[in-house]
């Protein structure tokens, strides 16, 4: 059994006991939350979209919150003498999926 959810303008592909990283979610660790679901499929082949999913859950659990590695921004243009470095670490939530319910 999988799902597709939307958190943080995203789509992930998720199954039970899966570990995903999202963008920064405001809830407290170890508190349950429900994603939104765009597709499921419940024996692997068929998969439900649309109006189908009316009833359909995804359930995770709210493991951690963190910052990814840094990454470095550099703009530059050429014989120009303009040089522009920035570094950005994305704040994230760890999620754990515990359930995945069809209508």
């Amino acid at each position: 059994m999988f799902a597709v959810v939307r958190t943080g303008g995203k789509q992930y592909y998720v199954g039970k006991n899966d570990k995903i990283k999202v963008e920064r979610l405001d809830a407290e660790e170890g508190k349950a939350l429900d994603l939104e679901v765009l597709a499921l499929s419940t024996d692997g082949s068929a998969i439900s979209l649309g109006k189908d999913l009316s009833g359909a859950k995804v359930s995770a659990k709210v493991l951690s919150h963190g910052r990814a590695d840094k990454i470095i921004v550099f703009k530059k243009k050429r014989r120009q003498n303009y040089r522009r470095t920035q570094g950005h670490r994305q704040h994230l939530t760890v999620l754990e999926i515990t359930d995945i319910k069809a209508a």
